[in-house]
């Protein structure tokens, strides 16, 4: 016999695992919009976890625009009786603004009185950008460019993205690889669930495994409660692996464990969760080399590396440096409510010919900085940062080997069957005698390569380090801004090569 809903309502029911299994941001408030209980997908979208969020007023946690004064729960002189939907934008703890749909419900009690609310907070960015895409020629999502290279970029993502395969996503920094990440998520069969970001070369090793997998309450000093790891909030969504070179070794061998098995197991925990991700990991590092080099395992290159997806630098994208000052132009002018301007020719002509070590977020941020200083007016050179003016680096800052790279592994471009992006180009190949290697901070050289052509990467880095230490007199902190390095994965470096 059927069981009635009655019947059904009167067996146990999980409600918190209910709750997390929903594709949408779910959290439950009181009378006073304090938050109760929130589900995975929220913790996702907002960056707050269930422990951070409970007690607090919602609105210092969704942080929409309205809350400012315009929520319709508030500004109700009685209570909701009915549900209420708008769409609206949230700022995350990463202070990302993302637009959502928010639906807010009454929740009764058993006598029919109000007792909290329930309130959903659905990701609209897919739809959103669709509809911008459907106005913007040469660009795909996010990404603007039209030149050879980026239109078969642009061929390659919808075909990954269609299934669950891996993908490693390499060029130098600046050149867009988060951004490529993010459109392979939105064009996916899996747009609706979260898309979770970790940089694994942020933080020290302790905190990394931490971050990644999770823990239980008492599996080590300060951990008082159970924390999900950023592969349990990228459930049935995508996990984004960033600067993956940069991941010790103990952790490649967990992360390796996961690939095969699928099933995370938290620190402190013997019960593992078995997490429905798709995988797609970024790094600026030649990580062929890594692996002769013994710094990074062969065998989890070659699952990380089942399609790939090369970005070119900048200075090989014939045509599009115009296209990006004139899309980023518009933006900022557009952002900054300023009339929208034009370059000088004078400082187009610079512009045009700088070479853009930092690639596309160099040249984002230079708009942006002419924009606020021209105003109204026309961008001249004076407008223009003064570092411009000085003798371009020739060598990408932290592209480290990709010249090389090129050379050393031509014979090696078809190793994972999909590298539907990498070309040969002539105009890769230098003089290992004459190349210097630059620091950002201080344009000046850290390496010559003419005395080191026998050495590996790691002797080099390693040299590397010593000099910026040398020349910092011994303090970190500006070694660190000399390499162009974030101060942790200085300590790491200085911890994997034994430098005291």
């Amino acid at each position: 016999m059927t069981p009635t809903v009655n019947d059904l309502m009167k067996s146990p029911l999980n409600f918190r695992g209910l709750l997390d299994e929903m594709p949408l941001g779910i959290t439950i408030v009181d009378l006073d919009f304090r938050i109760v209980l929130v589900n995975r997908v929220f913790e996702a979208l907002t960056g707050f976890s269930a422990s951070d969020a409970r007690g607090i007023p919602c609105c210092h946690i969704i942080r929409s625009r309205h809350c400012s004064g315009n929520c319709p729960a508030t500004s109700a002189t009685g209570n909701i009786r009915h549900p209420v939907c708008f769409e609206s934008d949230i700022i995350n703890r990463d202070r990302q603004k993302l637009p959502v749909r928010i639906t807010l419900a009454p929740l009764l009690n058993s006598n029919g009185e109000q007792s909290g609310y329930i309130e959903t907070v659905e990701d609209i960015r897919a739809i959103k950008q669709s509809d911008v895409r459907k106005s913007k020629a040469y660009s795909f999502s996010d990404i603007v460019g039209r030149c050879t290279q980026m239109e078969k970029i642009f061929q390659t993502i919808p075909i990954l993205a269609q299934s669950d395969t891996s993908i490693l996503i390499t060029g130098e920094t600046g050149t867009g690889k988060d951004l490529v990440a993010e459109a392979i998520h939105q064009t996916s069969t899996r747009a609706a669930g979260p898309f979770i970001k970790i940089n694994c070369g942020a933080l020290p090793e302790t905190l990394l495994e931490s971050e990644i997998f999770g823990h239980q309450k008492g599996a080590f000093t300060g951990a008082v409660e159970n924390k999900p790891g950023r592969f349990q909030l990228a459930h049935n969504g995508t996990i984004f692996l960033t600067e993956i070179g940069d991941l010790p070794l103990a952790l490649q061998v967990k992360l390796l464990t996961f690939l095969d098995d699928k099933v995370i197991y938290p620190l402190g925990s013997t019960k593992g969760f078995n997490a429905n991700v798709r995988m797609i990991a970024a790094t600026h590092r030649n990580l062929e080399t890594m692996v002769r080099d013994g710094q990074f395992r062969q065998d989890l290159f070659f699952r990380l590396n089942v399609a790939r997806i090369h970005l070119p630098p900048l200075r090989e994208r014939e045509g599009d440096i115009r296209l990006l000052l004139d899309h980023f132009l518009n933006t900022f002018s557009k952002q900054l409510n300023r009339r929208k301007s034009h370059f000088s020719k004078d400082a187009l002509n610079i512009l045009i010919h700088y070479g853009y070590t930092g690639n596309i977020r160099e040249l984002r941020n230079i708009v942006e900085y002419a924009v606020n200083m021209a105003g109204d007016h026309l961008i001249e050179p004076e407008n223009l940062p003064a570092y411009l003016f000085d003798s371009p680096m020739k060598l990408p800052v932290r592209g480290e080997d990709y010249h090389q790279q090129e050379r050393d592994n031509k014979e090696n471009r078809q190793l994972s069957g999909t590298n539907y992006t990498e070309r040969e180009d002539p105009s890769l190949s230098y003089d290992k005698g004459e190349t210097m290697h630059y620091s950002s901070a201080t344009q000046t050289p850290l390496f010559n390569q003419k005395s080191n052509t026998g050495a590996s990467w790691a002797d080099r880095e390693r040299e590397m380090i010593l000099d910026a230490l040398l020349k910092a007199k011994g303090r970190k902190q500006v070694a660190s801004e000399i390499l162009g390095w974030g101060r942790t994965t200085l300590w790491r470096k200085m911890k994997q090569y034994e430098i005291e």
